[in-house]
């Protein structure tokens, strides 16, 4: 028989750093009896940070899977709970965690509220569509307002939040909270670690706040439904609790309204209520329309149910490695089921794959399972290639299901071996690394010959260092991050070269005259044009003219860098008829680019970025006072829920250290993204700079 899906729940838990995503799944799994000690995160102690770079740096970095089982209204709920990274350079793990999963807890800092990261990651799960209910934590720290943070998340995030509790007491007095829904109190109990609840009347001096809400609720539960609301009108009390419950799901299903409650996860008040909460109100794979695709075969859409007895079809949305499993692939079905030791087909590549074993995860330690179906989250191990985004379904039903967008890195740094061992254990390293995280990208530099590692800041590179060292066991050295600058030229000159060679025997001749100057607008590269008449150099030397010139424009005149584009008119010049051949007129070719750049004036150029910063108001004046000291151009600002939007252009030379230096000035509350834009020539200043650079460079080799 298989499970009934409308007791499944697949949840993801989002928030802004430190606001107590992981303290809250611990003690979900406790509560659930998946754990019977509480793990904290400042001990260092908690399952589901079981890197060692999160429990020294007690901040989430991959989002770990885990599932539990939850008793609510004698029924048996299974809930596969996502912990997500809060951290912006881990934006890419929220945002594929999001993708599959059907509701989100979303929780928020009693005392700081709405926080940039907050306001990121809503965004994203207003992408995906994914319904939510919020829970404000550390109510019991000094500070706390529930009330205040329920209306942030209406202007801030532009969401209907509703309170369903209003807390009793605050702060260090925090013990419970009034359930609006039934008008009554809960007490979370001490002795059993909040386990159980007593009820209790509600404070006098709360009862004015209490019914003034409890109408806010019945008004916007009521004002989704038209049958209650003339219930409503009619008598508020006669509005039952099934029925506010049902109409508050279709409204949480539909978006329209998110439910807040309160607690403290640390002090276990909260969970529990909150838990409940997510089966009542939170939708199970049941309540989908099924999820689209696309047949490969036809480029039809196609639907699949989240049905057992459906075609097989999944989603890749994580890569892991595990050093006793090997390479294990989250999936979410959607439809079907999939036993192990199975083939399913990879439509990005068009080869099946097998599937050996299917685990059901625990953080990083699997539970063996024999199969998985339609609605379920789990990992599969065995394959050969699956990345980030895959559709994995039946064979004889293909399907490609809406992959993911992942932003482009934006700093780099070089990276070398220290010794010849570790030469080949970083190419698999790197090449291990990249296939788990989209995000981070390896190339070589083809000027220098370095390993480039690129990733979304500085702290995602800290840590991907870090874990070459500790996990693949390879010593590097990194060095400074390299701008790769180019040159132009701005002047016109006319040139003329002769190359001769004579040695016994037969020598070398070569005569051309050129004009060179700078390419039209918005060409790059070299644009050749013969104009030469009556054959005084034939034809077939020609060819080789432009060769010499392409050849020489890899290496500029200034300081070695690549020329963008330049124009060279190939005007006259004369051969001996037994000493010319093509070799000779590429060398001269050369020979005429050395001599003649220096005259049209060489510039040097360098990559400008457009940055976008998101920053309070009171830090707005120093953020853009830092940025005319790197030379960065304003291009306007703007506001957006409540932060200024400030756009720019900067050449990236002075852009290194920039986030460390944005989290100093507004004490960590800006956020900034940064994208190549074009070149643009450089100061003079600047330009010196560098080519003493380089001529020092070679003086030294």
């Amino acid at each position: 028989m298989s499970r009934d899906l409308r007791y499944t729940r697949n949840i993801g838990i989002a928030a802004h750093i430190d606001a107590g995503k992981t303290t809250t799944t611990e003690r979900i799994l406790y509560y659930s009896g998946v754990n019977h000690k509480i793990g904290e995160v400042h001990e260092g102690a908690s399952t589901m940070d079981w890197m060692v770079q999160e429990a020294e740096r007690g901040i989430t970095i991959t989002s770990a899977a885990t599932t539990v089982f939850w008793n609510y209204r004698g029924n048996k709920y299974q809930v596969n709970v996502i912990d997500t990274p809060g951290h912006v350079d881990f934006t890419v793990e929220v945002n594929r965690s999001l993708r599959v999963l059907d509701g989100l807890v979303f929780l928020f800092s009693a005392v700081d509220g709405v926080e940039p990261q907050s306001e990121t990651n809503w965004r994203l799960a207003d992408n995906y569509k994914v319904p939510r209910i919020g829970f404000v934590n550390k109510m019991d720290r000094s500070g706390a307002d529930f009330l205040k943070v329920v209306k942030q998340v209406k202007d801030m995030l532009g969401s209907e939040a509703v309170a369903l509790q209003l807390p009793i007491g605050a702060e260090d007095s925090f013990k419970g909270v009034v359930d609006l829904i039934n008008n009554r109190g809960i007490v979370w109990n001490e002795h059993d670690k909040g386990m159980t609840y007593t009820e209790v009347p509600i404070p006098d001096d709360m009862l004015q706040e209490v019914a003034e809400y409890r109408e806010k609720l019945l008004e916007a539960v009521a004002g989704y439904d038209e049958s209650l609301m003339e219930k409503f009108f009619d008598d508020p009390n006669s509005l039952t609790e099934r029925e506010i419950l049902n109409a508050l799901r279709a409204a949480v299903l539909d978006n329209s309204i998110v439910p807040m409650v309160c607690g403290s996860s640390f002090k276990n008040k909260g969970v529990q209520t909150m838990l409940d909460l997510v089966m009542e109100l939170l939708p199970s794979p049941m309540d989908s329309k099924g999820v689209e695709g696309i047949n490969p075969d036809t480029d039809q859409p196609v639907v699949r149910q989240p049905d057992v007895k459906e075609p097989f079809a999944a989603l890749g949305f994580k890569i892991a490695t595990d050093p006793f499993v090997g390479r294990l692939c989250f999936i979410r079905a959607y439809s079907g089921k999939l036993d192990a030791g199975s083939y399913v087909l990879n439509t990005r590549s068009g080869n099946k794959e097998r599937i050996s074993r299917i685990f059901q995860m625990h953080a990083n330690k699997q539970n063996p399972i024999p199969f998985i179906e339609a609605g379920d989250i789990g990992a599969v191990v065995g394959f050969k290639d699956i990345r980030t985004g895959d559709t994995l379904c039946d064979e004889k039903h293909p399907i490609v299901l809406e992959s993911m967008t992942f932003p482009e890195p934006v700093i780099g740094l070089a990276i070398e071996p220290k010794t010849q061992a570790d030469v080949d254990k970083l190419g698999v390293a790197l090449g291990k690394l990249s296939e788990e995280d989209p995000t981070f990208r390896v190339q070589t530099d083809e000027e220098t010959g370095q390993t480039v590692i690129s990733g979304m800041g500085e702290l995602h590179l800290d840590i991907i260092m870090d874990r070459l060292k500790r996990e693949f066991k390879v010593e590097v050295n990194q060095g400074a991050p390299q701008v790769a600058y180019k040159e132009a030229i701005t002047g016109t000159t006319q040139h003329r070269e002769t190359y001769k060679k004579q040695t016994g025997g037969r020598g070398k001749f070569a005569d051309i005259q050129v004009i060179i100057s700078p390419s039209e607008e918005g060409k790059s590269g070299l644009e050749f044009v013969n104009e030469i008449s009556g054959g005084a150099i034939p034809r077939e030397f020609i060819p080789s003219v432009q060769k010499g010139f392409e050849a020489a424009m890899a290496n500029g005149v200034l300081a070695g860098y690549q020329l963008q584009g330049m124009k060279v008119r190939l005007i006259d010049g004369s051969f001996h008829a037994v000493d010319s051949d093509a070799l000779s007129f590429e060398i001269c070719a050369k020979a005429a680019f050395r001599e003649a750049l220096p005259k049209c004036k060489p510039v040097l150029m360098e990559p400008i970025m457009k940055i976008e910063i998101l920053t309070p108001e009171e830090n707005m004046g120093d953020v853009i006072g830092d940025m005319n000291r790197r030379r960065g151009q304003l291009l306007g600002m703007d506001t957006r829920a409540g932060a200024q939007v400030i756009k720019a252009t900067v050449p990236l030379s002075e852009m290194f250290g920039y986030v460390t230096q944005l989290r100093t000035i507004t004490s960590g509350r800006a956020t900034s993204t940064m994208e190549f834009d074009h070149y643009a020539e450089a100061p003079r200043n600047v330009q010196d700079e560098v080519i003493a650079k380089a001529k020092g460079k070679k003086a030294n080799a």
